[in-house]
């Protein structure tokens, strides 16, 4: 600004010396001469002055670029920063180089199509505040393209049951160009999927029960599962995992069925442990009752004897006459307390029938953690019951007893209901 002042002084003096009027515009053209002298002269920030933003190169293809500073590079160092495998830069006077080997991009080490952003520096050997920190681009490319493979980490061709879980990953053999989004659908409209959207990401899927009808033949139904992967270029490619669900079984609703049908057996089995009980108890009853009599006339018979051996006229008028009256008990005792017959014979088929329903509750147990034969046994359970129903029809039960279920087996199994109603040989 003083040689500004200064040069403009000289201007006015030289203007006072003369006399002359100078033109203006003369005038304003040579100061603005002046300035840019004075500008030219004061550049001294420093600058890189050839630094391209953006490089491309092809592959097995080489780079030399010389980098220039707008002061002495003598007294000047370069660096790089973050710089991909290959890009040098010579220290002393800023050329870069670099060979686009095929070998770096065959081993993962190099991408294409990826910008690699690049950090160079300039910097004063003696002024350490005086340096340049700037960023650079580059790419590489080929004409040789190698299309990227998506791969199902299972067989073409797989077979599953109703019920079971798939699962499995979608993996990708990457070419030149990297998947960036997969797709997918199927021959059938299939729900509560995992859905696969990147390479690695995983396909889990379970058929519903009833997911294969009865009019499809072998009681099989094939899905075909497409996932198709595609670049930023929109290059497809398309895997194809051919699926057969084979019908099978719902065994958690058959399970709640078994149990539910068990605890119907049992239910009955208790109901008719309780009409046992009853029946045995009448029958009981009658049998008290006829033994009384019995001992009755048998011991009015044996009093008869007696009194007919005593001396006495009145005594064995007496012996006479008690033996009729041991015989007149007869048809009372039949009055009074015939023979349960009917009551006996129902209570032997009731007992007959709760062992026979107990035989097969256990006969028809589960086995294993999934059973093949639930559907059968359940079958069996449901058909015997009915049959024992039908057979019982005439049996009242109540169903409003008094008698715990600790009770009721505690009679049933006593020592002396199973003498009782054993069977003889």
């Amino acid at each position: 600004m003083a040689i500004f002042f200064l040069c403009l002084s000289r201007v006015i003096h030289s203007f006072s010396q003369n006399q002359v009027i100078p033109n203006p515009s003369d005038t304003i053209h040579q100061v603005q001469d002046t300035l840019s002298k004075l500008l030219l002269v004061q550049d001294t920030t420093l600058r890189i002055r050839n630094l391209s933003p953006f490089f491309t190169l092809h592959v097995d293809s080489m780079m030399s670029y010389s980098l220039e500073v707008n002061k002495n590079p003598n007294n000047y160092y370069w660096y790089l920063r973050n710089s991909p495998l290959g890009l040098r830069i010579n220290k002393d006077n800023g050329l870069l180089t670099f060979k686009a080997d095929k070998s770096y991009f065959l081993s993962g080490k190099l991408k294409y199509d990826y910008p690699y952003k690049v950090s160079v520096g300039v910097q004063n050997l003696h002024n350490p505040e005086e340096r340049v920190d700037t960023t650079f681009t580059i790419q590489f490319f080929t004409t040789e393209i190698v299309p990227s493979r998506l791969k199902p980490s299972v067989n073409s061709v797989l077979f599953i049951d109703e019920g079971d879980t798939i699962n499995f990953k979608i993996e990708c053999e990457e070419g030149s160009f990297p998947v960036d989004n997969i797709s997918f659908f199927s021959n059938f409209p299939i729900k509560n999927y995992k859905e696969v959207k990147k390479c690695d990401d995983e396909f889990v899927w379970s058929p519903p029960y009833d997911f294969v009808k009865e009019n499809d033949s072998a009681n099989l139904k094939l899905v075909i599962l497409y996932f198709i992967g595609a670049n930023k270029f929109f290059i497809r490619d398309t895997a194809i995992v051919k699926l057969y669900v084979r019908a099978a079984m719902n065994y958690p609703f058959m399970l709640q069925e078994y149990y539910r049908t068990v605890k119907e057996v049992h239910t009955y089995t208790l109901q008719l442990k309780y009409a046992f009980v009853e029946l045995d108890k009448k029958v009981k009853n009658s049998k008290t009752t006829r033994t009384t009599f019995d001992m009755t006339s048998g011991s009015t018979a044996l009093g008869g004897t007696v009194f007919s051996s005593l001396p006495s006229a009145s005594a064995q008028t007496v012996g006479k006459i008690l033996p009729s009256a041991g015989v007149a008990l007869v048809p009372v005792k039949e009055a009074v307390s015939p023979q349960k017959t009917a009551e006996q014979n129902s209570a032997s088929l009731v007992r007959s029938s709760i062992k026979r329903l107990e035989y097969q509750l256990h006969e028809n147990s589960l086995t294993g953690e999934k059973d093949p034969n639930i559907g059968k046994k359940i079958n069996k359970l449901r058909d015997e019951m009915q049959q024992i129903q039908i057979q019982l029809i005439d049996v009242p039960i109540d169903e409003n007893n008094n008698m715990t279920e600790e009770q009721l087996n505690d009679y049933f199994n006593s020592n002396k209901v199973n003498k009782k109603y054993k069977l003889k040989h």
